[in-house]
């Protein structure tokens, strides 16, 4: 298994927290049609993406 440097660990956490926001905004302006699997997968990014981030600072915050 890859392990990932703490600044790999934070940059794509911030990626599947933006994609955790961005999707939801697309489905309620209506570009993307809403599905209950669209919005399961959008929570799954987004909490992903808060616990990511969390260890991965923590990580950054122990190295430092």
């Amino acid at each position: 298994m890859r392990q990932f440097t703490p600044l790999q660990l934070i940059v794509i956490a911030g990626v599947l927290l933006v994609l955790g926001a961005v999707l939801p905004f697309l489905m309620v302006i209506r570009l993307l049609e809403p599905s209950f699997a669209l919005s399961f997968f959008s929570y799954g990014a987004s909490l992903v993406g808060l616990v990511m981030g969390l260890i991965g600072i923590a990580q950054y915050g122990r190295r430092r």
